[in-house]
């Protein structure tokens, strides 16, 4: 007695596998005829915003990558204070060479409760990054969570949209973070990514994990 069952599976698989070959050969030249009309290399302003977790995380995905490929980048930090380690941090500084990292914030507004210092903070980090940007030497310049100073007034947004229209050089990339970024930024902007928040471990008592937030 033959055992058909065997056989039809068999056949249906090699239909199904012709199938899958042939639509794949003309993906693979609608994508290549694609791919052939993108000739342009230039510098990107990229940002990461919304409520969702992995705006930075994201970002520092790009400096890892130009680290990878020997490419300097700098990263400045507007928020975050040398005295909360991070795991990015400690990672960083493992790469001197490539990459400059200037930690500039004092931590979370709630906690420093001082608008005059954060102001201050703000302005030397953004004095920073603007010779960051206007140097020869980093390939990217990651801005992390500048969107929020420029939320709470701490630099004037028109200031942050006029530079980097006037001053960023041709090929250098500019990543910036950050919640609510401003409607001018995201006009301007190459590349703009929206985190939505979909579930938290935070919102069922879950603390921030080293590893995982920092």
């Amino acid at each position: 007695m033959t055992d058909t069952s065997m056989t039809d599976t068999s056949s249906a698989d090699a239909v199904a596998d012709a199938r899958h070959a042939e639509k794949m050969k003309k993906v693979q030249v609608a994508r290549a005829r694609m791919m052939a009309t993108k000739t342009v290399e230039k510098g990107l302003l990229i940002v990461h915003t919304g409520t969702g977790k992995g705006k930075t995380s994201a970002a520092l995905g790009m400096v890892f990558r130009h680290i990878g490929h020997g490419m300097p980048v700098a990263v400045v930090q507007f928020t975050k204070a040398e005295s909360f380690v991070t795991g990015e941090a400690l990672l960083l500084r493992r790469f001197p060479d490539l990459c400059t990292l200037a930690i500039m914030g004092d931590g979370f507004t709630w906690d420093t409760q001082d608008r005059a210092a954060d102001i201050a903070s703000a302005r030397a980090a953004w004095e920073l990054s603007k010779e960051f940007i206007r140097d020869d030497r980093h390939a990217m310049v990651l801005l992390d969570e500048l969107n929020i100073v420029l939320r709470y007034g701490y630099l004037p947004v028109e200031e942050v949209v006029d530079f980097l229209k006037a001053e960023t050089p041709p090929g250098k990339h500019v990543v910036i973070t950050g919640r609510n970024a401003p409607a001018e930024l995201v006009t301007m902007a190459d590349l703009v990514t929206e985190m939505t928040l979909v579930k938290h471990p935070f919102r069922d008592g879950v603390k921030a994990q080293k590893g995982i937030e920092f």
